[in-house]
């Protein structure tokens, strides 16, 4: 049994073949997949892609990048969907902080982070974070914001081994690993090998960052099987060991039990 704590299976790249494509990562064991909300706009997307297909579960958040001209009234109807039924929801995500491409709204995208944070704490919901170019950033909002309540994960960690025991000395992170761990020149392999597997949950970020060897193609739920394998090499286990770990750390993060993983 694997789970995918992140994919974003409502983006066109998916609408001609959605149903082969869940089919796929079925029939190699993924039993749920986590889809993380971008904007206002991605909404009714992905709350039709999970109604049909129910292995699929939601979550809501404003996703950094999209944090621009209109992020108040974006927030405020995300704020809206979130309250009025908090219980459809496995986290609050995909949040957090991206000065990769543009620095324009960095001082938004730290509003609305810890405006976003701060709903997760109040309805005990796990926040999925995205960071790019922007670990310090983040790290002094959450040392600020860090509480009992307060758990998630990093997605798509790919940083160096003191930024990831930054995040273990929260005490309620993991880390989301997918494909880049996968990548010939990517130092990641190092930095997670000392790093618990207790601390790990697969994810594959579909469609983006396919793991080898389909790099350069759409990636998909089906592949988080290959970043199980890497991270068996990694910790010199099966992947049978991998597969179970990091699902009973994501059904504990991500309070699946609510929505019939046990």
């Amino acid at each position: 049994m694997l789970i995918d704590t992140h994919a974003h299976l409502y983006s066109e790249e998916f609408q001609q073949d959605l149903s082969e494509t869940i089919t796929r990562a079925q029939n190699i064991g993924v039993k749920r997949i986590l889809l993380p909300n971008i904007d206002t706009e991605s909404i009714s997307e992905m709350e039709k892609v999970c109604k049909n297909f129910p292995e699929c579960i939601p979550m809501m958040g404003l996703h950094p990048g999209y944090v621009k001209e209109d992020w108040e009234q974006q927030l405020n109807l995300i704020e809206q969907k979130l309250f009025e039924s908090p219980e459809k929801y496995c986290a609050v995500g995909e949040i957090g902080i991206d000065l990769y491409w543009d620095t324009t709204f960095c001082e938004q995208q730290k509003i609305a982070f810890r405006k976003q944070i701060n709903w997760a704490k109040e309805l005990k919901l796990p926040i999925a974070i995205h960071c790019r170019n922007a670990f310090d950033e983040i790290f002094e909002i959450l040392d600020s914001e860090n509480a009992t309540e307060l758990k998630g994960v990093f997605h798509c960690f790919t940083g160096n081994l003191e930024q990831a025991n930054h995040i273990l000395s929260y005490g309620g992170f993991k880390l989301g690993i997918g494909g880049v761990i996968t990548y010939k020149k990517s130092e990641l392999p190092e930095v997670i090998k000392q790093v618990d597997l207790k601390h790990i949950v697969l994810e594959t970020d579909a469609p983006y960052l396919p793991p080898v060897p389909f790099r350069g193609k759409r990636n998909e739920s089906a592949y988080v099987s290959l970043v199980a394998e890497k991270l068996a090499e990694i910790y010199a286990c099966s992947v049978s060991e991998i597969s179970e770990k990091t699902t009973q750390n994501a059904i504990h993060l991500f309070q699946l039990g609510k929505f019939g993983v046990i």
